[in-house]
C-alpha cells in the first residue's frame, strides 16, 4: 500500500551509489564469515531438530519482563506466549474477547454513561471473565486481578508508559469472581480494549511494599523472577531465563484452552541480522519473526531468491513506522525550520529504492495509509537539499571554514545520532542520513549502543542528546498518548514511564488528542486524528521516515503462523501453531 502523494524523483548522488555497493559487499562478507564459523563449530547440524521444539532468533532482548513497563516490540512478542490479553485483535484487525465472555458495548448494555462525583461524564463498563482461567501455579484468575492491575496502572510511580487504559479507571466494583464494573473517569472509545492482567497474588507484595517512586520498578517479581509460574496465564510458561541470551517457554499445565502442539520454544537473542541470517541457514535457528525483531526486508528477499524451498517466506503490510526522534531540548533542534531542513536533506525515496527494492512507503506522519484513521492529502516532504540549506540560513546558520554550519555564537552544528546495534538495514539508513546531513552542513556523530542499553536507559531517560533512530509498531486506531502526550514525557517522578522521548509539548496536539480519546462518535474521532496529523506534519517533533512491510522467515514444517501487522502479535495465537 502506498501513499496518495509521494516525493518527486531525484537522481542519486554518485557517492551514495558507490558507498552502497561497498556496504553491500561488506554485508555479504559478514554473512559468509558467520556461515563459515557456524559450519565449523556446529555439531548440531547433523542432528535434525525435533519439531516439538521451535528455536526463534531475535536481534534484541527484552530489558525486563513486566508486561507494561519498558515497552518494546521484542518483549510484547515473547510475552504473547505466556501472558494472554483480555481482548485482542485478530490478523484481520477485529477486536475480540480472549479471556472475557463478551465485548462490552453500548448496544449490549455492558457500557453506560454516568456522571462522576465531580459532575463530569464517565463510563461504567461491565466485564465478565471466563470461569476456566488460571495462573500458571493453579491459582484462579479472577476480577481481583483486574482490580489489582487497575490499582498499579493508576499509580504514577509504577512506571506504566501509557495510562490510557488503567490510568482512567476511577474505581472497580467487584460483583463476583468473574464480573467487575470499571468506572472510567472519562468517555473513551477504547472502553472495549483490555490488555494483560497482572497477578495480584504473585506480584502484589512488591507493589504494596513500595514506599517511593522506583521501588515497584526495582522490586516487581516480573523482573526479579520471571520464571515464577504464578505470573503467567497463557498457553506457555517462562521456564528458563538467561538475561540478554535466551528465554525458554514450555506448556502451562493450567492452561484450559487449546493445547499447544509445540512443546518447547526457545527465544534466542542473536547479535545482529547478519548473524541471525547465518544461524537460519545453518539450522541453529528455525525461525526469524518479521515484527521488527528478525531479519530486515532486503535480507529476506535475498534468502527467498537464493533458497526458495528452504523456508516459508511470509510478507505482510504492517503498522510499522521508522522514525528519528528529535531531542527538542537540544538548542540546535529547537527551531522547527531546522527540523524541516533535516527532513528535506534526506533522500528517503532513493533509500527505499536502493535498500528495499522500493517497498518502503514514505511517511508524512506516524499514521500509515492502512490505518482507518489515516488522513489523506498531507504531502510527503520531498528531497530538496537546496531548500534545506535556505531554511538553515534563515534560521541563522552560516558555513564555517570546514563546511560545517555555525550558529550566531560561532558554535559548530554537531549532533549525536544514536540507535540500537544489530539491525543492519537500519544501520545503512543511519549512514545515509549522516552523509546527507553533512552535505547541507550538519555534522552527525554516530554513537550506537547495544539494544538493551539504548531502549532500557538511553531513550527511557532521554539521554540521547540529539537524534534517535528506531521503529514503532502500533495497535489499531489507538490514540498516540504514549508517544506524544504531555503526560508521557519520561521523568523520575513518573517512574520514567511514557515514550514521549522528544519532550514534545504541543498544546494544540494535546487538545486534539483528548478529543480522540474521549469521544465515541467516529466522525469526531476521525476529525481529531486528521488535525493531529496536520499538527505533527507542521511541527515535526520527529522525522517520519518510512512504513516498513514485515518479512517473516518460518520453517517449512510449521503451520498456523499468521502475522497480524500490529502489536497483537502472532504469539497471541501460538496454540494454533503446529508441526506438519
Amino acid at each position: 500500500m502506498h501513499p496518495s502523494q509521494t516525493s518527486p524523483t531525484h537522481d542519486t548522488p554518485n557517492r551514495f551509489g558507490s558507498w552502497l555497493r561497498r556496504d553491500v559487499r561488506s554485508v555479504k562478507a559478514t554473512v559468509l564469515t558467520a556461515l563459515a564459523a557456524a559450519s565449523l563449530g556446529s555439531a548440531a547440524l547433523a542432528q535434525p531438530r525435533p519439531h516439538e521444539q521451535l528455536v526463534v532468533g531475535m536481534t534484541s532482548f527484552p530489558p525486563s519482563e513486566h508486561p507494561y513497563i519498558d515497552p518494546q516490540i521484542v518483549k510484547s512478542w515473547v510475552l504473547g506466549f505466556a501472558s494472554r490479553q483480555v481482548t485482542m485483535f485478530t490478523p484481520d484487525w477485529q477486536n475480540v474477547c480472549s479471556l472475557c465472555t463478551e465485548l462490552p458495548s453500548l448496544d449490549n448494555g455492558r457500557v453506560t454513561t454516568e456522571t462522576q462525583p465531580d459532575g463530569k461524564p464517565g463510563l461504567a463498563v461491565r466485564w465478565t471473565l471466563r470461569k476456566d482461567l488460571f495462573w500458571g501455579d493453579g491459582v484462579p484468575l479472577t476480577t481481583k486481578d483486574i482490580a489489582y492491575t487497575a490499582k498499579v496502572g493508576a499509580d504514577p510511580g509504577s512506571g506504566f508508559p501509557d495510562a490510557r487504559m488503567w490510568g482512567r479507571v476511577r474505581s472497580v466494583d467487584i460483583v463476583d469472581d468473574q464480573t467487575a464494573v470499571l468506572h472510567l473517569d472519562e468517555v473513551t472509545p477504547l472502553y472495549n480494549r483490555m490488555r494483560q492482567l497482572l497477578s495480584e497474588h504473585s506480584d502484589g507484595p512488591a507493589f504494596y511494599g513500595a514506599t517511593k517512586p522506583g521501588d515497584y520498578l526495582s522490586g516487581t517479581i516480573y523482573n526479579r523472577a520471571p520464571t515464577t509460574p504464578g505470573l503467567w496465564n497463557g498457553p506457555y510458561l517462562i521456564t528458563g531465563y538467561d538475561s540478554s541470551s535466551q528465554i525458554v517457554l514450555e506448556p502451562n499445565p493450567y492452561w484450559t484452552g487449546k493445547a499447544p502442539a509445540i512443546k518447547r520454544i526457545v527465544a534466542r537473542s542473536i547479535a545482529d541480522t547478519a548473524a541471525l541470517q547465518a544461524n537460519l541457514l545453518s539450522g541453529d535457528v528455525d525461525m526469524a519473526p518479521g515484527d521488527a525483531i528478525g531479519l530486515q526486508l532486503d535480507q529476506v528477499l535475498a534468502m527467498q531468491k537464493d533458497n526458495p524451498a528452504g523456508f516459508q517466506y511470509v510478507f505482510n503490510d504492517a503498522l510499522a513506522f521508522w522514525n528519528i526522534d528529535f531531542d527538542l531540548d537540544n538548542k540546535f533542534l529547537a527551531d522547527v525550520r531546522v527540523r524541516r531542513a533535516i527532513l528535506l536533506a534526506i533522500d528517503r525515496k532513493t533509500m527505499s529504492a536502493k535498500l528495499a527494492g522500493g517497498r518502503f512507503t514514505l511517511a508524512a506522519t506516524w499514521v500509515p495509509p492502512r490505518e482507518p484513521m489515516f488522513a489523506p492529502g498531507l504531502p510527503v516532504v520531498p528531497f530538496d537539499p537546496a531548500q534545506a540549506k535556505a531554511l538553515l540560513k534563515e534560521a541563522g546558520y552560516t558555513p564555517g571554514p570546514d563546511g560545517i554550519l555555525r550558529n550566531a555564537g560561532g558554535e559548530r552544528f554537531s549532533i549525536d545520532l544514536r540507535m540500537g546495534l544489530g539491525v543492519r538495514l537500519m544501520e545503512l539508513v543511519e549512514l545515509v542520513v549522516q552523509n546527507q546531513l553533512k552535505a547541507v552542513g550538519i555534522d552527525v556523530v554516530l554513537r550506537n549502543e547495544v539494544q538493551r542499553t539504548f531502549f532500557g536507559t538511553t531513550l527511557k531517560h532521554r539521554q540521547y542528546g540529539g537524534l534517535a533512530l528506531f521503529n514503532w509498531l502500533f495497535n489499531v486506531s489507538y490514540p498516540p498518548r504514549q508517544l506524544y502526550g504531555l503526560n508521557a514525557i519520561p521523568t523520575e517522578a513518573n517512574g520514567w514511564g511514557g515514550s514521549n522521548y522528544m519532550a514534545w509539548r504541543n498544546q494544540a496536539f494535546e487538545d486534539q488528542l483528548k478529543i480522540a480519546e474521549t469521544t465515541l462518535g467516529l466522525p469526531e474521532q476521525k476529525a481529531a486524528w486528521a488535525e493531529m496529523q496536520r499538527i505533527y506534519a507542521a511541527d515535526l517533533p520527529a522525522l517520519p521516515l518510512f512504513f516498513v512491510p514485515q518479512a517473516h522467515v518460518v520453517p517449512t514444517w510449521l503451520k498456523g503462523y499468521v502475522p497480524s501487522g500490529m502489536v497483537d502479535y502472532a504469539t497471541l495465537r501460538a496454540e494454533d501453531w503446529h508441526p506438519e
